[in-house]
């Protein structure tokens, strides 16, 4: 099951649509409340000692939070509830009274006075605003808890962050969020806050048909969606059948950008690169990348017919340079190759202001471009903030002008289709916020786009791929490796990115066992 991005307005018409049709809200607060309650047994086992205290809040949310209170006292946790006060509705008033007898129990065994962990269960996705008299005093409890060691479990939403912006000043700061049938929008834009989240099945009919699943929201990809998008490379391939890139970048002074590039093809299963760089850029190349061919740029049209003959896709921009010079052969090159492309960087700056002269030159073919926010900015002549606000419309909006995919680089990572269909990309972290990571991902993307032919599915596959191996060579991981053997996020550079690949290649990250749908590892605070 493909796990859906959605606003707190696309979650709500899901669960409306789904009671009207006959789910009871309340099996569903006891399948969140039980869910809930697993994840913190199995990730915090020392809550069974120290125990936890639940903060539910009036509504729904509260709800979810009687239940987790129950289950962990029934199975002998020490637990204590604060509660802001009597259930407003009769689903959440029946869990509470549900749970009683276990926390009467467990209220036998004395105070819980130093919590292994704290759980939120204040607010749910539909809260707006900032938090105010008994909720921001219950929320400063929490702050307070955390500071003394407490681990805390945000259900559904860190309170005080809204579900689809992710705007918030008093939050709710999460070592896990737990949240509910579809990862909501605001989590993954405000990964500081939201701590390791994880995504619960609680269930709500399937989605009835893929119309249905993009009215709801974004594709959250994972390794699984890769395993099914990415075919194994056959036992007989040779180097034409993993095909053949050009990459065509490495101005003076800027030899690595193509060569890192290059690097993060060659990781991920390309048959033939050659780099066409600056004149003084070729030995450099020839030296430090022995499995790459080089050539120098500007090419006469002679040379360069046989260069393009030979490739499957090109990759343009890396370390190019935004001079008259460098656009001059961008629109050459996208006027004389008409087959797939990916454009990066310099390839997508030299057209500031300019998308429509962009996406005429690109035309009907395979091409993908992937801006950071600041150069689609640049290239839609918008101010950076309004593009990291609405990253979402915006990408759409850019795709639909180029007529190419768009992979907006994150986090989150957005791929956007002209088409209309759009994933989400969470791996990664800020292990990969260093110059040239970008350029690593563009050679993956290229690989992609070559062999599958797709440029979504190359986007998104590549976009994971890279993210995913930013995570590992950090030592980014969900719970249950020995961080002290471990990298750092700190000490982490994108040799050790690259190094990362083949591993991440393997596709063999476990599937999360049910009822957890998604799980992403915990990128805020990290060392």
């Amino acid at each position: 099951m493909t796990v859906r991005v959605c606003t707190a307005t696309g979650m709500r018409a899901r669960e409306d649509q789904a009671f009207a049709a006959g789910a009871s809200l309340y099996e569903v607060m006891r399948a969140a409340g039980e869910g809930t309650a697993a994840v913190i047994l199995a990730r915090y086992p020392d809550v069974r000692t120290q125990g936890a205290i639940v903060f539910v809040g009036t509504g729904n949310n509260g709800g979810d939070g009687w239940v987790i209170a129950g289950v962990l006292a029934h199975e002998g946790c020490p637990v204590q509830v604060e509660s802001l006060g009597e259930p407003t509705s009769a689903d959440a008033q029946r869990a509470k009274g549900a749970a009683s007898v276990a926390l009467e129990r467990a209220a036998e065994r004395g105070a819980v006075t130093a919590p292994a962990v704290v759980v939120d269960a204040l607010l749910g996705i539909g809260a707006k605003g900032e938090p105010r008299g008994a909720v921001a005093d219950a929320i400063t409890r929490i702050d307070a808890l955390r500071a003394k060691g407490a681990r805390i479990v945000a259900v559904d939403m860190p309170s005080g962050l809204d579900a689809t912006t992710g705007a918030g000043g008093r939050v709710v700061h999460a070592d896990c969020t737990v949240t509910f049938d579809a990862m909501k929008q605001g989590l993954l834009l405000r990964r500081d806050e939201t701590g390791a989240l994880v995504v619960l099945d609680i269930g709500l009919p399937p989605l009835a048909d893929e119309n249905a699943a993009r009215t709801l929201g974004p594709e959250l990809i994972d390794a699984a969606w890769v395993r099914a998008a990415v075919p194994p490379i056959p036992a007989a391939a040779h180097k034409g059948v993993r095909r053949r890139i050009t990459i065509v970048g490495g101005g003076e002074g800027m030899a690595g950008a193509p060569m890192l590039a290059a690097r993060g093809a060659l990781r991920s299963g390309i048959g033939m690169v050659r780099l066409l760089v600056a004149p003084t850029n070729v030995p450099v190349v020839q030296g430090a990348l022995p499995e790459a061919m080089a050539a120098r740029w500007p090419m006469t049209e002679e040379e360069q017919v046989p260069v393009l003959e030979w490739s499957h896709a090109l990759l343009l921009g890396p370390g190019l340079g935004r001079g008259t010079k460098s656009r001059a052969l961008i629109e050459r090159l996208l006027v004389t190759w008409r087959g797939p492309v990916v454009l990066d960087a310099d390839a997508l700056n030299v057209f500031e202001g300019e998308p429509r002269t962009l996406g005429s030159l690109l035309g009907a073919r395979p091409a993908i471009v992937t801006p950071h926010p600041v150069e689609a900015a640049r290239l839609m002549r918008l101010d950076p903030a309004a593009i990291l606000a609405n990253r979402f419309i915006v990408g759409a909006e850019l795709a639909r002008t180029l007529g190419a995919v768009v992979l907006l680089k994150g986090p989150p990572t957005v791929i956007s289709a002209p088409d209309g269909r759009v994933a989400v990309v969470a791996a990664g972290g800020p292990a990969l916020g260093t110059g040239g990571s970008g350029d690593v991902l563009s050679g993956i993307v290229a690989t992609l786009l070559a062999q599958l032919g797709d440029p979504f599915v190359a986007a998104a596959a590549g976009a994971w791929v890279h993210g995913r191996a930013g995570e590992l060579a950090a030592g980014i991981d969900v719970p249950g490796r020995d961080r002290r053997a471990m990298r750092s996020v700190r000490g982490t550079n994108l040799t050790d990115v690259i190094d990362a690949l083949p591993k991440v290649w393997r596709l063999d990250d476990a599937a999360p066992l049910a009822p957890i749908l998604a799980q992403l590892p915990k990128v805020g605070g990290e060392r």
